[in-house]
């Protein structure tokens, strides 16, 4: 294969949602960079952004919007099933258009009205280059182009500004319709460029990812509810052997080597790329016909590591956190000393498992660095510090009674204290809730 072949084959499909204005300019960075390819989509409305991703999805492998709002309506719509990126408002691009601003309307940054761009971001531009930025008018999108678009045309009528800057084509194009002075806020050359490049690097990083290795270790009960069936030793061997044959159907379909360990224990060699493919991105059980009847029965520890030894040492790591969570579980164990599952779960835990940074919260406690590193994840999921037992058992998938137990260990070793009750009933026990700091203990 020539060399420009190879290039070609592993192009990234770029998928470009902008509109009409700034279209051929970015276009054109995108040309400069031989690992993309450009598939450009025009929008003139938000309203027509969703149709776009959904028809297109299937033609590219992530997306580049012309402007965070545009990131913001693609998100807000759904998961788009690939990576979502936004050329920046901020930065130069809004520097170049405050240039062409004073050039053409010499005014103080309080005779301007402003959308999108935030406050501090404006407070600081206006700082640098020695304006007074008190009282500036500016508007946030709350998903009406007329309530902008009135935004800006009332402060100009009423001769409180001599201009408007805007983020939003179709509020530009309005306002100059109607006489108003409008400079829109557009991504400069340079901060398309710069994206671009981010993107071609976290694209590098993740096949370096992808190429790392992965161990699989997989446990079952091959008899499990069929010992009447079970009449003679063949009958042991074909089950097993049945078993076996569709664990090599998944392990083909990740494009690893199954190894036999001793009857219902096996190891898979792979890399974390075709595992992440096979589970969305460590969220869910592959869902492959020869899994089906084996789902509920497999319990598996997946180790992603630098090397085959260190993945198969993350990989029984993870298989005692599945066993932990009970059988049909599966949990990921990564070398930055992080851990993510139950897989299959609604809302997978990401928990730290660091040895080092919870040490003295473990001995303190009495409990492992890795019940510590889910308790925390359970509370950032929560978005709170406060906590009871019923609901931290909920998320860790444990009893009531051991969760009771673990908040008494961390309020004994100064880690939690108590915040008050709560009555699920009117005549139901109260419930405590505890305040929990893994940064603080006695």
């Amino acid at each position: 294969m020539r060399k420009e072949e190879e290039v070609i084959a592993i192009r990234i499909r770029l998928g470009y949602i902008g509109v009409e204005d700034t279209m051929d300019r970015v276009l054109a960075v995108i040309r400069k960079f031989p690992e993309l390819e450009a598939v450009p989509f025009r929008h003139d409305r938000f309203e027509d952004i969703p149709a776009i991703v959904d028809e297109n999805t299937e033609r590219v492998d992530l997306w580049l919007t012309s402007g965070p709002l545009v990131y913001d309506v693609v998100m807000q719509h759904g998961d788009p099933g690939v990576p979502v990126h936004a050329l920046p408002y901020s930065g130069a691009s809004l520097y170049r258009t405050m240039c062409q601003v004073f050039l053409q309307h010499p005014c103080e940054a309080n005779e301007l009205s402003f959308d999108i761009v935030s406050e501090n971001e404006l407070i600081e531009l206006f700082r640098e280059v020695g304006l007074d930025a008190a009282a500036l008018h500016r508007a946030d999108y709350d998903g009406s182009y007329r309530s902008l678009i009135e935004f800006h045309r009332s402060l100009w009528s009423d001769g409180r500004t001599k201009a408007a800057v805007t983020c939003v084509w179709y509020v530009y194009h309005e306002l100059r319709r109607l006489g108003v002075p409008a400079y829109r806020v557009a991504p400069t050359e340079a901060a398309i460029e710069s994206t671009l490049a981010s993107i071609v690097l976290a694209l590098e990083t993740e096949r370096y990812k992808d190429a790392q290795a992965a161990v699989q270790w997989i446990e079952t009960d091959p008899y499990d509810r069929r010992t009447d069936r079970l009449q003679t030793s063949d009958d042991l061997n074909r089950l097993e052997w049945q078993l076996t044959d569709k664990l090599l159907h998944y392990s083909n379909h990740v494009h690893g080597s199954l190894k036999i360990i001793s009857p219902g224990r096996y190891i898979l060699f792979t890399t974390r790329g075709a595992l992440r493919e096979a589970t969305g991105n460590f969220v869910r059980i592959p869902d492959l016909p020869e899994l089906a009847e084996l789902r509920a029965s497999l319990t598996c520890g997946i180790g992603i590591g630098r090397t085959m030894d260190e993945a198969e040492r993350l990989g029984g790591m993870a298989l005692a956190q599945s066993r932990a969570h009970g059988q049909g579980s599966w949990m990921v164990v990564f070398d930055d000393k992080t851990a993510k599952g139950p897989l299959g779960d609604p809302v997978p835990l990401e928990f730290g498992y660091d040895t080092q940074r919870f040490a003295e919260a473990a001995s303190r406690s009495s409990l492992s660095p890795a019940t510590l590193g889910k308790i925390e994840a359970v509370l950032r999921l929560l978005g709170t510090d406060t906590i009871n037992a019923n609901l931290l058992a909920r998320h860790l998938k444990i009893v009531p009674r051991s969760a009771r137990r673990i908040l008494i260990q961390l309020e004994n070793s100064g880690y939690a204290e108590a915040a008050g009750e709560e009555s699920p009933t009117a005549r139901g026990r109260p419930i405590r809730n505890y305040r929990i700091s893994l940064k603080q203990g006695r």
